[in-house]
């Protein structure tokens, strides 16, 4: 059975529980383990291990990273998650269990940045790239063991130890026969975990697995799941793959192949980022326009750091408000040329912002860059109503360049302080 140490990728008998050459006790052997390449990778808690690089003394301190007090999590690193504290969860939940934690605002800039040396170290890889978010894609190594000299695990071993010591995050691998099995492997032995569901194994491993384990199953679907008396894998090796379709539609169908771990879909380095937004939730219901005023310039920023992180511009600018009543509003408008300036998106969701005083107090807000396209097709003519717009345009660029070498709060603008 093949097997190697994790940390100095020195192959090892299998059935020693510690590495014969660096005596650590991460050894990792699977029957499969050399024939296998499909990946996901998942960065470990990535905002608050960023945070924690940025500054040394956050080491062994419970971190979240999220809004304030009415706000949600983002995330939280290890330490805050032992005390209960979940991602997507109210901050004033995420600070009954863990009350000495330290709260960080998210820095998507920084984020992003980072995630672009990590997407580099992946393309030295293989380019079947697929991401999913910032932090975790899926990679297709196959046929590239005569490439690089060793075999796709090993590949992948080397590729979360360099993105520890370069850049000082880490990340956990989940390696299987296609996509639905890698992304559930790469979950089970977080942080810094590597695991394996070989093609042998499929069926034993899902057996009495819960579907919530499905990606994109989530609580509603979950629910009717239950209400069908499915709630693990063998509940649904029990349907007929047409009462299944006749009950749940497409997802029926879908849920019928992954019941029996078949999932034949690609990893498509082209999967379309459909959208980019980000919102935040307030201490008090307001209706101040200043104070809307500043969120909507701060969130419009956030917005264009990471269209520019990922070369994307957009043409339709999204203003989301959610009211006292906790009941929603949605403003869109279509722009006459992709941007992904924030000049522009804030512009734009500022005039949206107008056209909905009437509804205020708020509690959320939001602002989001849809019908995305390359950054080459992004303001490429002027605005004849708007003769400073080119003006602003280029102080923007300026400013990013600044930040770039200095920081994030090198230059702030003055709206963005209300």
């Amino acid at each position: 059975m093949p097997a190697f140490c994790r940390d100095c990728l020195t192959e090892t008998p299998p059935d020693q529980r510690r590495c014969a050459a660096c005596g650590r006790p991460r050894v990792i052997s699977h029957p499969e383990l050399y024939d296998l390449g499909i990946a996901h990778m998942d960065c470990d808690a990535f905002y608050a291990s960023v945070e924690k690089r940025d500054d040394p003394s956050l080491e062994g301190k419970p971190v979240i990273i999220g809004g304030g007090r009415r706000g949600v999590v983002s995330t939280a690193c290890y330490v805050a998650r032992i005390r209960g504290v979940r991602s997507a969860m109210p901050m004033f939940q995420a600070l009954k269990l863990c009350p000495d934690a330290v709260i960080i605002k998210p820095r998507m800039e920084v984020y992003a940045a980072v995630s672009r040396q990590i997407r580099a170290m992946m393309e030295d890889l293989t380019p079947a790239i697929e991401p999913l978010s910032l932090d975790e894609a899926f990679m297709d190594l196959r046929g590239t063991a005569r490439l690089h000299g060793a075999p796709p695990a090993v590949m992948l071993a080397r590729l979360v130890r360099r993105m520890r010591d370069e850049l000082g995050v880490t990340g956990s691998i989940g390696l299987s026969h296609n996509k639905f099995l890698a992304k559930i492997a790469s979950d089970l032995d977080k942080p810094r975990g590597f695991s394996v569901i070989g093609a042998a194994e499929t069926g034993a491993f899902l057996q009495d697995r819960p579907v919530r384990l499905i990606w994109g199953v989530g609580q509603a679907a979950q629910a009717s799941l239950e209400a069908a008396g499915i709630r693990t894998f063998s509940d649904l090796l029990r349907w007929e793959r047409t009462d299944l379709h006749a009950r749940f539609g497409a997802m029926g169908d879908r849920l019928w192949h992954l019941a029996r771990g078949q999932d034949h879909r690609r990893v498509d380095a082209r999967a379309p980022v459909k959208s980019i937004s980000n919102e935040t939730t307030f201490h008090e219901d307001t209706g101040n326009l200043d104070i809307l005023d500043g969120h909507i310039w701060r969130l419009a920023e956030k917005v264009s750091g990471r269209a520019k992180a990922r070369q994307l511009a957009g043409r339709v600018v999204t203003l989301k408000l959610k009211r006292a009543n906790h009941t929603s509003l949605t403003r869109r408008q279509s722009l006459r040329d992709a941007s992904q300036m924030a000049d522009t998106i804030y512009r734009t969701a500022r005039g949206l912002m107008d056209g909905a005083t009437g509804e205020a107090p708020f509690r959320l807000i939001g602002v989001g860059l849809s019908d995305l396209v390359d950054e080459s097709a992004a303001d490429l003519s002027g605005d004849l109503l708007d003769p400073g717009a080119a003006q602003r345009s280029g102080a923007e660029r300026a400013r990013d360049q600044i930040r770039a070498r200095f920081g994030e709060a090198a230059i702030v603008k003055g709206r963005a302080l209300r």
